[in-house]
């Protein structure tokens, strides 16, 4: 009878050590997944963070921007997102400033970038040819770098990131929706 409690103990310890055994190989062992949160870029690696915004918070956002990318700029402008990309601004003419209104259909675009598709512009109440004001502003004007004027097509293409950010941030739009106030961006921070 000993002999069979004896063999009983020693078949449970031997089981008890091999589940152990088991469990820290497991937990030990190198895991196949890779992490794959790193973004390859042009100079080095990112790590991405989506942001989501509102059009409020992002006027305000864009407005600062705006501010500081065109000092000493002859036109002042500000954006205002509405159910559209709306810019009003005034253009010197002679000795007075005339009143400016662009209206643009924003578009996320799958690489990151965002295009303005040009609906109207008006200077005071006329409204004037795009492609024509368009190429006007392009060839007479600074623009924020990253900030292209396709007349032609009657587009601004903003190449997101290209913009100049602090601390060499990156940043992606994902959503530009803005009847659904849907807006979104994936911000990319430099870790070489």
């Amino acid at each position: 009878m000993k002999n069979k409690w004896r063999r009983g103990f020693l078949l449970l310890l031997g089981i008890d050590l091999l589940v152990v055994i088991i469990i820290l190989g497991l937990l030990l062992s190198p895991s196949s997944q890779k992490m794959n949160s790193l973004e390859k870029g042009q100079n080095g690696e990112f790590v991405s963070f989506r942001i989501r915004s509102n059009k409020q918070d992002l006027n305000r956002l864009i407005n600062h921007y705006l501010q500081k990318e065109t000092a000493g700029s002859p036109i002042a402008y500000q954006v205002l997102l509405g159910n559209e990309v709306e810019l009003y601004g005034t253009i010197p003419f002679f000795s007075e400033q005339l009143n400016l209104k662009m209206s643009f259909i924003p578009k996320a675009l799958a690489n990151g970038d965002l295009v303005l598709q040009q609906k109207s512009i008006k200077i005071g109440n006329l409204n004037l040819p795009e492609s024509y004001v368009l190429k006007f502003i392009d060839e007479n004007y600074k623009l924020p770098r990253g900030v292209d004027l396709q007349p032609e097509n009657k587009l601004v293409y903003v190449h997101m990131q290209q913009l100049k950010l602090k601390s060499d941030l990156k940043i992606k739009t994902e959503k530009f929706d803005l009847k659904k106030d849907d807006i979104s961006f994936i911000i990319l921070v430099p870790v070489d």
